[in-house]
């Protein structure tokens, strides 16, 4: 599988996250303070809560539901009541498209 265009870089708020799925993997897109755009896996691990309805801070991203904040960087949950990590994915940019391939995670 290659990657696929999600959005456009335009299309990104600072630390507003937006779901996109690829190949219909839930996966969400956050722009942080400083421009990088990260990709993890939507769905927070300890319920079936999407990530992209959170709140950014930092370099994470907190479930609405139950606290839980998770990495940017690595996915690894940063409090209880999460424990389990999400997935990461690699981001490539070609001009002002997002690309994400579903299939490849980052290894962290």
């Amino acid at each position: 599988m290659s990657a696929e265009r999600v959005c456009g870089v335009a299309e990104l708020e600072q630390d507003m996250p937006i779901r996109v799925e690829p190949n219909g993997v839930p996966i969400t897109v956050i722009k942080d303070s400083e421009g990088v755009i990260h990709a993890i896996g939507d769905t927070c691990t300890h319920g079936d809560i999407s990530l992209a309805e959170g709140f950014v801070e930092g370099d994470t991203v907190e479930c609405w539901a139950h606290g839980s904040a998770f990495s940017l960087l690595t996915g690894k949950p940063q409090n209880l009541p999460a424990y389990e990590p999400v997935p990461v994915y690699v981001v490539e940019i070609d001009g002002d498209d997002v690309l994400i391939d579903p299939t490849v995670t980052k290894e962290v």
